[in-house]
This record gives structure tokens, sequence and C-alpha cells, in this order.
């Protein structure tokens, strides 16, 4: 064999440095593909970890299934939200409160005035009157935040803190 490479003109040891370079590269190569099938061997190990033989068809569709479901009660969950908010606009959920001394001999701010109102600002206002012997209470509507009964200045106090709070509705647009 030494003869053929001195007859074509290639040095025996040039080929054996050549062949042991090729080894080399060869036995990178072979532990470089050993990492990378042990670290396959790992996920697969870790994707398959509990399922016992269970065919991945069968856990694909059972989790299909479970999307569906889950997709269906979203609809229904946003359909019902709608309906909230529209019930939730025709509620009393504005209010404004004022507390006042209605006569100079009556201390303690027993007399009150509360605001109840919807979103369209609709709704009414509750006078307690507070004497020493008698409470008198009166209601005035309110009708798109105007009343057309005329008001004390504790009811116009009482209207404004309603009229002024933030919309409740408001927050379940960002739901």
């Amino acid at each position: 064999m030494s003869n053929l490479f001195e007859k074509v003109g290639i040095d025996l040891g040039i080929v054996v440095l050549l062949l042991i370079v090729l080894v080399i590269v060869l036995a990178i190569m072979t532990v470089s593909m050993s990492l990378r099938l042990t670290r396959i061997n790992q996920r697969y190990k870790s994707f398959m970890k509990g399922r016992e033989g269970q065919s991945l068809e069968k856990l694909f569709s059972a989790r299909f299934k479970e999307i569906d479901r889950l997709t269906k009660q979203n609809e229904i969950n946003h359909r019902d939200i709608g309906v909230l908010k529209k019930f939730l606009g025709k509620t009393l959920n504005k209010y404004g409160i004022v507390k006042y001394d209605a006569f100079d001999d009556v201390g303690g701010k027993l007399s009150f005035a509360l605001a109840m109102l919807d979103e369209d600002n609709t709704g009414f206002i509750l006078n307690a009157i507070h004497s020493r012997d008698n409470c008198f209470l009166y209601i005035k509507e309110i009708v798109k935040g105007e009343s057309y009964i005329m008001l004390s200045d504790e009811e116009i106090d009482a209207l404004r803190q309603a009229v002024s709070m933030d919309d409740t509705l408001d927050l379940l647009e960002e739901v």
C-alpha cells in the first residue's frame, strides 16, 4: 500500500495525520449527537410523563373538547355581562348624602338629604328633617339630573354629589 502512495507522490505521514484529524472530527460529532439525543430523550420523557400508554390523539382530543367548552362558556359569560350592564344602568348606583342640622335647637346633624340616581341621573332625593319632637320625610323625583320641585341647598349638594360619581358601567367596559 505504501507503494501506491509513493507512486502518486503522497507522503504516508500526511495520510496518517489526515486520518487522525478525521477520527477526531468524527469523535466530536459523535459526542455532539449523543448530547443532542440525550436532550431530545429528556424532552420526550417530560412530554410523555404520566401518560401511561394513553395515545396522544386521545390527549389532544380531550384538550380540544376542553377548549371548545371554555370557548362556549366564555361566550355565555360575555352575554351575561351584557345583560348585567343593561340591568346596572337602571339600578340606583349613584348616591350623594348631606347631613345637616335642620333647626338651631337640634344638634348632631340628624337631618339628611340622600340622592339616589341611576346611570341616566334619574331617581329620587329623600330628605329627612329631624326636630325635637318629630321626623319629617320628603321625597322628590329627579329626572335626568333635574327636579320639577324646588330643592333645598342640602338637596342640591346631595344631587351634585350623586351626579358627579364615576359611572359604574365605565368600570365594566374594561372587563
